[in-house]
């Protein structure tokens, strides 16, 4: 052998790789580390890149677990505007690797603080999970005991799971100094008001995206010794950034920080696994528009792409219905 490149896989050039390959169906650039089968119960969370994944496994007949399911007799529309059907509980979006260890952390205690919650034309709202009721909770009571329930649930969707998916989304995010907690939203965009000597910006470091997400490997396994953790990276980009940078520099700070701590956690433990839909849908060689004219949408077609890759490598292309 003259050179270590001789015997590398067509995957690893350039040429053969992408310029040469079916860039609709990108063969070879996803193997998983672990199967997905119809019948495993898979979990999904994450940022709203979550909600297509989850969808796209039910629809081919795949064991996608819901603790927390509408009531009967309640609207799609409604539904949605509530947080049912989006993820495998109603955790609403949960954009940081930190709200998520937080929720599994509160959720294994069963931890509950009225701190947490925040008022809005006399309504209460739960500052960790704010648009899951868009009119709020008549009483901080009904908001604490609404919240006690979700956890409950969690704690359930966390022992009955098989494969955890989790898409991160963001690296900022607004701390409660009060508290110590991210919230799931600055404080002011939905209900309760923004006070800078409360509520502080910051933007999360690789060496604490990639320790928290240690922590969530963990906590899971105390609870359900099992599960397996799929890290996907939203390839959606900022709507609008605290930063002081501009948007574009924001983006690529953030998703590419996200990228190598996911990537690093999946080269680390053998049953986490990393998929690369963050960039099959914003590379430069993709073969038509990913986005619609907003430059932010993900369009149906790509999404479509997207789950094509990840269901055929899973053998799953030709299940359900």
């Amino acid at each position: 052998m003259s050179h270590p490149y001789e015997t590398s896989l067509a995957k690893a050039f350039w040429r053969s790789g992408v310029v040469e390959t079916d860039r609709r169906r990108w063969p070879e650039i996803y193997t998983p580390a672990f199967p997905i089968r119809p019948e495993t119960a898979v979990a999904t969370a994450g940022s709203c890149f979550a909600q297509h994944i989850g969808r796209f496994l039910r629809d081919v007949g795949v064991n996608v677990l819901d603790v927390e399911p509408r009531p009967e007799g309640m609207s799609d529309e409604q539904a949605k505007a509530r947080g049912y059907g989006l993820y495998s509980a109603r955790y609403g979006n949960i954009y940081t690797a930190r709200q998520l260890r937080e929720l599994l952390e509160d959720a294994f205690e069963i931890y509950v603080e009225d701190r947490h919650f925040l008022t809005r034309d006399g309504a209460w709202f739960d500052a960790l999970r704010p648009d899951v009721e868009p009119d709020g909770f008549a009483t901080l009571e009904a908001a604490v005991e609404a919240r006690r329930a979700h956890l409950l649930q969690v704690v359930e969707l966390a022992q009955e799971m098989e494969v955890f998916i989790f898409t991160l989304g963001l690296t900022e995010g607004w701390i409660d100094r009060e508290t110590g907690r991210v919230l799931a939203m600055a404080s002011g965009v939905i209900a309760g008001d923004y006070d800078p000597e409360r509520y502080v910006f910051h933007n999360f470091t690789y060496d604490e995206i990639y320790a928290d997400l240690v922590e969530i490997r963990k906590l899971l396994l105390g609870i359900n010794p099992n599960v397996q953790l799929l890290l996907t990276v939203s390839p959606v980009p900022l709507t609008g950034t605290a930063s002081n940078q501009h948007v574009l520099a924001a983006t690529s700070y953030s998703k590419s920080v996200l990228r190598a701590a996911a990537g690093d956690l999946a080269e680390t433990y053998a049953t986490v696994d990393y998929f690369p839909s963050y960039e099959i849908v914003t590379t430069w060689a993709a073969p038509e528009a990913a986005f619609a004219a907003n430059l932010r949408s993900v369009r149906p077609e790509m999404v479509e792409g997207v789950m094509a890759v990840f269901l055929t490598a899973h053998g799953l292309e030709a299940t359900g219905g």
